[in-house]
């Protein structure tokens, strides 16, 4: 590294966010890169570490540390302190097909596994990824990839999200036919109407499919395949067909008064959301309005976080979160040494939006929701909830008892469940699943039990990270280019 006392002579500057009380008006995106001076002195704390833990991506007591792209992170660190962008650029792209994204919505597990944060603090990865690709767009270095030669194999990808849309890049690249089917009306996934616009515009996602159909790449959306086209006619039609349809059957909360109208799912409530607003600017109305209510979001995780985000722009009377884990430690505890992923109290952007609009954070920690009461038309009218214990016993199971005496009833006309996924939605497609519903493939193929037909994401590994989702394509387009052209791993 040029500077090896860089992590001791500049702190860490994570980069700014737009003032809060202006972005809780907007949908456009919130975070603003600092300027290129600062962000070269963050690379320059990148360590001679020797050991680069940030960019080998693994699994440690069920949380991802370092990067699962294998992103080469010390590299462009340093070219990025040395003021040399376009390789910083290069090296980049040769291991992550779509750093604008990573940059964006990916949590950063290499700042977990990051050395410096023994001195003090990691170094500010994700926001030097961003900086670079920002960089390499303005500057016009990101031209379409048009593979040199064509072979005459074709193949289908089920899905546009981050495993689709990296497995269509990367059999492309190998010369072959790629159409990307996608159920919904714009190409995406989750990165369309998953996550709100105010963390990725959607002009950055256009931008990108621009750059996929310049390369050759035919993309085909309002087609369920299964229910539409069934998946043995793209058999017939095709070489090899690979499924990247994400796992995203919600998981339910079978509670009393479940039924109550104004009860939704999260990722329901987000897409419509986000649908109305490209389509009309909200002018059509088709979306589930806050708009002066009292809202409840049970979960903890990054989709709960993204619907206070949202229900705080639609200006709803009251929010509050329900988190069933206690409240994390200011700093990791004895249980949770580096380098695993750290497990502490942390205020998102979207908590951030609901402390500028109430003044509080939102979240009720160690909490559950016990019943929904309603009111004479069947509609949800508030939450009954208590406070829970949570004793983890021998082999990590968790086991949950509520408190007595903890009962509170919260008024609310409209809650949202975001307490994670339950697996892929296959029943039309009739292929195997395993015991967590994820798609079965055979041994470390990525093949399924039906020859020629692949799975990669969150189909195959359940619902995990966007890095985790690039990675997986990389490898299944691998093993789907052995299998087409009679190649071995």
């Amino acid at each position: 590294m040029g500077s090896v006392t860089g992590f001791m002579d500049h702190r860490r500057n994570a980069g700014n966010y737009r003032d809060t009380d202006e972005r809780i008006k907007d949908w456009r995106e919130i975070s603003v890169l600092p300027p290129d001076r600062v962000l070269r002195e963050q690379a320059s704390r990148c360590m001679d570490c020797a050991v680069p833990f940030c960019q080998n991506g693994s699994e440690l007591a069920g949380m991802t540390t370092g990067c699962p792209i294998y992103n080469l992170i010390p590299e462009w660190n340093d070219l990025v302190y040395r003021g040399r962008w376009k390789e910083a650029y290069e090296r980049l792209s040769r291991t992550n097909p779509f750093p604008e994204f990573t940059g964006r919505a990916c949590p950063a597990p290499c700042e977990g596994g990051c050395v410096a944060s023994l001195a003090n603090e990691p170094v500010t990865i994700k926001n030097i990824e961003r900086a670079i690709i920002d960089k390499a767009f303005e500057e016009g270095w990101v031209q379409p990839k048009i593979p040199s030669e064509r072979s005459e194999k074709k193949v289908a990808v089920i899905g546009s999200g981050p495993a689709g849309l990296t497995c269509a890049t990367v059999l492309n690249q190998h010369g072959h036919q790629v159409t990307v089917y996608e159920r919904a009306d714009r190409v995406g996934g989750l990165l369309t109407y998953g996550i709100p616009k105010t963390k990725i515009e959607q002009e950055v996602v256009d931008r990108r499919i621009r750059l996929m159909e310049q390369e050759g790449i035919r993309f085909v959306t309002n087609v369920e395949v299964g229910n539409q086209v069934p998946l043995e006619q793209l058999q017939e039609d095709y070489d090899a067909v690979v499924l990247c349809i994400g796992a995203t059957r919600p998981r339910n909360f079978e509670i009393p008064g479940r039924e109550a109208a104004g009860i939704h799912y999260a990722m329901d409530y987000l897409h419509l959301n986000t649908k109305s607003y490209l389509d009309s600017g909200f002018q059509d109305q088709a979306y589930i309005s806050a708009e002066n209510k009292d809202v409840i979001v049970i979960g903890g995780g990054d989709t709960a976080t993204d619907c206070v985000t949202t229900a705080v722009r639609q200006n709803c009377r009251s929010l509050v979160q329900f988190d069933i884990y206690p409240a994390r430690p200011k700093a990791r505890s004895a249980e949770n040494p580096w380098p695993q992923f750290p497990v502490i109290h942390q205020v998102d952007t979207g908590q951030q939006d609901a402390i500028a609009k109430f003044g509080h954070d939102p979240r009720e920690f160690a909490t559950t929701a016990l019943e929904f009461t309603y009111d004479d038309r069947h509609r949800v009218s508030g939450v009954k909830s208590a406070e829970i214990k949570t004793t983890i016993v021998k082999g990590g199971e968790k086991i949950r008892e509520v408190i007595p005496g903890t009962e509170k009833v919260w008024p609310s006309q409209l809650v949202l469940l975001a307490i994670g996924f339950e697996g892929a939605e296959t029943e039309s497609l009739g292929i195997a699943t395993d015991q967590r519903s994820n798609v079965e493939v055979m041994g470390t193929t990525y093949q399924t039990q039906r020859k020629g037909v692949f799975a990669a994401g969150d189909a195959r590994k359940g619902a995990s990270l966007i890095v985790w989702a690039i990675q997986e394509g990389k490898e299944a387009a691998d093993e789907c280019h052995n299998y087409i052209t009679g190649k071995t791993s």
